[in-house]
């Protein structure tokens, strides 16, 4: 990498997925400073030089900075990358020290909805921090095989195309494609709306159900997909890419995946606090459930897969009860 192409990038939020593009932008020779809400968590990082509760096994190498501050974090960098929760998203946005260089730009690798109003995070950030360059990064990751070294692709999508090739740029190398889009919505909704989906394919290899019930999933929850992310404002074609189809596989085949693991414990008899503990971090289709029914109400879509596992999650419905309100459906036309 060019010198002229290094940058200084403060990446907010220390868990796997966090942590692992953190090693990423060092490799490729930014200075990264890696800043996480829990301060305990941030001193085990600085002592061990390695993130032990969420990717050990991965070394932090020298110019990966973890820091106890947000004023740390960002004192002299040009990009910042949010990878917390949805939930926290908008928080630590309005933590950020004011005023943010003009010239700085947001992206982030959150996947889900603020679970609050139901908005997509684009919306959040421009209501926290007005008029600024926003990026989100999604596609098929797991944070551990990016860590690893693997290949992977994902997409940046921006309004700015400019923006959206600087992001990549960031993050592109032999190991790491990063793709552009100026599809921001169907981007988000691809990566949000799959964790839902994970549950469900989850729930059905637990119950045994086989690949031939896992193939109609995923391929019927890709309907749904397209149809939610078509009433937000997204394109088909990108729900058909690394953000929507490509996550989706990636999500509901592999136990990597900690939404599929919460629907193969819910297929077990565990209750959703139980499947979290279990799990041990953050569950994101669970939050995103929620604002999926919501928004299914609002515009009229028809999303029967998502709308039986926010059933299982918030209405008591059992697996096996879920299973066979979907299989008792009237046939229709497949589109």
């Amino acid at each position: 990498m060019s010198e002229h192409r290094r940058s200084r990038i403060a990446v907010l939020g220390a868990g796997s997925w966090g942590t692992a593009l953190a090693v990423l932008l060092r490799a490729n020779g930014h200075r990264v400073r890696l800043w996480d809400h829990f301060s305990d968590h941030v001193a085990d990082l600085q002592r061990d030089r390695e993130n032990r509760r969420y990717l050990p096994g991965i070394p932090l190498p020298e110019g990966l900075d973890p820091v106890l501050t947000l004023d740390e974090a960002l004192e002299g960098a040009g990009e910042l990358l949010l990878v917390v929760p949805s939930h926290a998203f908008s928080e630590v946005l309005r933590r950020l020290p004011r005023p943010l260089p003009g010239q700085m730009g947001i992206a982030w690798a959150t996947k889900g909805f603020e679970p609050a109003s139901g908005r997509l995070l684009h919306e959040v950030a421009a209501g926290v921090l007005g008029e600024r360059d926003l990026a989100v990064i999604s596609g098929p990751s797991f944070a551990g095989e990016v860590a690893r070294g693997l290949p992977t692709a994902v997409t940046v999508a921006s309004p700015n195309p400019e923006h959206a090739r600087r992001v990549a740029g960031y993050l592109h190398c032999e190991r790491f494609r990063a793709y552009t889009s100026d599809d921001i919505i169907g981007v988000q909704v691809g990566g949000a709306a799959k964790n839902v989906l994970a549950i469900a394919t989850g729930i059905a290899d637990g119950l045994g159900f086989g690949a031939n019930t896992r193939a109609a999933l995923i391929t019927r929850g890709l309907a749904e997909i397209i149809r939610l992310g078509m009433a937000l404002g997204g394109r088909q074609e990108t729900m058909m890419g690394l953000a929507g189809l490509g996550d989706l596989v990636l999500t509901c085949t592999d136990d990597q995946s900690r939404n599929r693991r919460m629907g193969l414990a819910l297929a077990r008899g565990l209750d959703v606090d139980d499947a979290k503990r279990e799990i041990g971090q953050e569950v994101e289709g669970v939050i995103t459930a929620r604002s999926v029914h919501a928004i299914c109400e609002r515009f009229g879509l028809d999303m029967p897969i998502s709308e039986q596992v926010y059933g299982v999650l918030y209405k008591g419905i059992t697996p096996d009860q879920a299973t066979h309100n979907l299989l008792m459906r009237s046939s229709k036309p497949e589109f």
